[in-house]
């Protein structure tokens, strides 16, 4: 059995921002497969299966900070080894538009990530990080990551949200290092556009015009 858990706050207040990135990315998956989501004691929770796979998606309904609350019981009920366990979260030390999973390490400020760490005792699980930038210079970044997403980031921000339910699915079903592969090169940002090549110049030949007939020998 696998444990997704998506990190977000709870109620209307929060919906589409920022912080929540990682509810968005469970709701596609529940979508995709169908899975309803019911109340637990602390958590909205749904269940689906990935091929011979049982894995439980979890949105924990304890506010951002105290995310552990709901996923520790979880774990613990389950009898699950930390390997079993993706948290989805946003980042704001990776820009908008970009992706990518990794295994173990700190928890870089996410406060839902260090309470998880703080309540399993362990840093050993994987991690699927979506990009959300940091903040425009002299914005708090406690304000950027609870601010709804723009206009001109919704497209992007459904094409990331769909990306990360595949990579989740792939790690699910296929482990870590597959889902790696195929995800951790995604970069939806708008590449520049290369210069156009210009040919080299052809130099001038200067016109040479012929001599009157009576110069002529």
């Amino acid at each position: 059995m696998k444990l997704i858990a998506g990190l977000g706050n709870p109620g209307l207040l929060y919906a589409r921002t920022r912080h929540n990135v990682g509810w968005l990315v469970l709701d596609e998956l529940a979508r995709r497969h169908g899975a309803p989501w019911r109340k637990d004691a602390q958590a909205e929770v749904a269940e689906l299966r990935l091929g011979t796979e049982k894995v439980l998606l979890v949105k924990p309904q304890t506010m951002m900070n105290a995310s552990g609350r709901a996923v520790q019981p979880l774990f613990a009920y389950y009898r699950l080894e930390p390997d079993a366990l993706l948290v989805v979260q946003d980042d704001l030390d990776s820009p908008f538009g970009m992706l990518k999973l990794r295994h173990g390490g700190r928890h870089g400020g996410q406060n839902g990530l260090r309470d998880i760490i703080a309540r399993l005792g362990t840093e050993n699980f994987s991690r699927l990080k979506i990009g959300i930038s940091r903040p425009p210079a002299g914005r708090n970044p406690a304000d950027w990551v609870l601010s709804r997403w723009a206009e001109d980031e919704q497209p992007t921000l459904g094409r990331l949200t769909d990306l990360g339910a595949a990579a989740a699915e792939l790690w699910a079903s296929a482990g870590l290092a597959e889902a790696q592969g195929k995800y951790n090169s995604t970069d939806l940002r708008p590449q520049p556009v290369p210069p156009v090549q210009q040919g080299p110049v052809a130099a001038a030949v200067p016109e040479v015009k012929a001599a009157p007939k009576d110069q002529q020998d």
